[in-house]
């Protein structure tokens, strides 16, 4: 959300089916308690998630935001590194994933631009992708969206007043920016890099229509991942996916 990273933004009815559509899958389970076993190889059980492993740069930033006088476009530099994951229970309920860090300069400055940290979450069973994200405005949010091993895009969307892919903000934020929603769509392209595209809508006092705040970038990889630690323990250290 830089002040905003895509399920589809198509529709809030698509968007509403998809909740239902996770809620159906995962309330099946009679045993709430007992966890499902879980590989200690998270790079080879990510699924969809799995190209992103690892540490990327990339100097093709466009962040167009709000000011006083309308709008403004700037150029910035990232870098995204996602680390790998142990696998997460939630009694049945089995995730693999990976912790993220995204930081942002403007070209030749050293000061933040942005800071985003967070989780992306990868569930098998529903076919689910979930990311978490908090920045240092007192601003948090989780979009979630459908996503298959091999996908070429992964979209994700988060929503104000949303108990499953929410948003919550500080006061200050909530009167003068308020963040209706955020949608980022990841891109996996055929050189390896990887690009993104963020719309955040806005509702701004004296701002006759919604603002929508975007950003994106390509980056190219810089740092493999290091692999889990369960996987090192397990004398695991393959680090290609299946």
């Amino acid at each position: 959300m830089q002040e905003s990273c895509s399920i589809d933004s198509s529709s809030s009815t698509e968007n509403e089916a998809a909740a239902i559509h996770f809620q159906d899958k995962t309330m099946h389970h009679e045993d709430i308690y007992t966890e499902t076993p879980a590989s200690p190889d998270t790079l080879a059980n990510l699924g969809p998630l799995a190209p992103l492993a690892g540490t990327w740069y990339g100097a093709e930033g466009v962040d167009t935001h709000p000011v006083a006088e309308g709008t403004e476009s700037e150029p910035f530099v990232e870098t995204q590194t996602y680390e790998l994951l142990d696998p997460q229970n939630s009694g049945p309920q089995l995730l693999y994933g990976l912790r993220y860090h995204v930081a942002i300069t403007k070209p030749g400055e050293l000061n933040a631009f942005h800071d985003q940290v967070g989780y992306l979450l990868w569930e098998p069973e529903t076919e689910t992708v979930f990311m978490t994200l908090a920045i240092p405005r007192a601003q948090v949010a989780m979009a979630v969206g459908k996503a298959k091993p091999g996908d070429k895009q992964i979209h994700l969307r988060a929503e104000r007043g949303s108990t499953m892919n929410g948003i919550a903000s500080n006061p200050f934020l909530e009167k003068n920016f308020r963040t209706e929603s955020w949608d980022i769509t990841f891109t996996f392209n055929e050189d390896g890099s990887i690009s993104y595209e963020e719309d955040t809508v806005l509702v701004i006092p004296g701002v006759e229509k919604e603002f929508h705040h975007t950003d994106k970038n390509t980056l190219r990889m810089i740092a493999a991942a290091r692999p889990n630690p369960a996987m090192v323990q397990e004398g695991l250290m393959n680090r290609n996916p299946k």
